[in-house]
């Protein structure tokens, strides 16, 4: 395991979100987006005015992309909607899930080809064993791609579009799919890429870089992780808060790496221990990314 370096970043936002996730970045408009799950919220902060704005929601939502330069696409408990930019209107447009008010959604990402990959989990521990699964949306058509899943995370692709990336933190066993760049969609059977059942903290959100390297958040350890295109970890950073939950290239170039935290489940006295908890994050390391693709809806 590589040495772990000090946090040497910046605080972007200084709000203890509940549940932080699910982070994306606009490059027109130079705008970071994420949800605060628990709190059924979208945040909203551009980057070059530093003006925050928080849109309320009326359910659960974990995933974001950019549609076109007016809509967006939300992926929530109750399936696929449609965000109208300017008014915040929503239209559910392909429901999922939406008659099982247990489940909610968590990570998901936009492949290449504008397909939609994210999973399901149940809202509560007790209901949470193997109740979830991973979709994959294309144009309305919706595909089951992985089933029996706990807590679907980690969900990226290669630049490319030829790989695909996925875990269940709950095993921490993290997978690599070989897909077809066209449409997202698997062509062959999952192959173990990490196994993170040896060292601390849940394998959480992941983005992956140029280069086809993966930078991974590490739940519960307050770690951001950086895989070689094999599997391994070459770099290891600390941040303030331990639950660190997904990364995000932002910036004109995707240089700069946000991450997303969480307070969830902490009472007050553990808001002491952890005061940062839910805080974003830039990680102050220079990174060669990729801007998230859009949704074809």
């Amino acid at each position: 395991m590589s040495e772990l370096q000090p946090f040497r970043g910046n605080i972007l936002d200084a709000f203890n979100t509940y549940h932080g996730e699910g982070p994306t970045y606009d490059p027109a408009t130079d705008t970071a987006w994420w949800f605060s799950i628990g709190n059924r919220e979208l945040h909203e902060l551009n980057l070059s005015t530093g003006r925050k704005t928080v849109h309320a929601l009326p359910f659960m939502a974990s995933v974001l992309a950019r549609i076109d330069g007016d809509r967006q696409m939300i992926a929530s408990e109750h399936g696929i909607h449609i965000r109208t930019i300017a008014t915040g209107a929503l239209e559910l447009v392909t429901p999922i899930e939406a008659d099982k008010p247990h489940m909610r959604s968590n990570d998901g990402r936009c492949h290449p080809s504008g397909a939609l990959w994210f999973g399901t989990m149940a809202k509560t521990d007790e209901d949470r064993h193997g109740a979830g699964a991973i979709y994959h949306v294309a144009r309305g058509a919706v595909t089951v791609l992985y089933t029996d899943v706990s807590i679907p995370n980690g969900i990226c692709f290669s630049p490319d579009g030829a790989a695909g990336y996925f875990v269940d933190t709950m095993e921490n066993i993290y997978m690599k799919v070989a897909l077809d760049p066209a449409t997202g969609l698997p062509t062959g059977r999952p192959e173990v890429f990490h196994d993170g059942r040896d060292a601390d903290g849940g394998i959480d959100g992941s983005v992956c870089a140029a280069d086809g390297t993966i930078w991974n958040a590490r739940w519960g350890v307050g770690e951001i992780h950086h895989y070689d295109r094999t599997g391994h970890v070459t770099e290891r950073y600390k941040l303030p808060p331990k639950q660190t939950t997904c990364p995000a290239f932002i910036g004109r170039d995707a240089s700069r790496l946000l991450v997303t935290t969480a307070g969830e489940g902490f009472t007050s006295e553990d808001l002491k221990a952890d005061p940062e908890a839910g805080y974003i994050y830039e990680l102050g390391v220079t990174v060669k990314g990729v801007f998230d693709a859009s949704y074809a809806p």
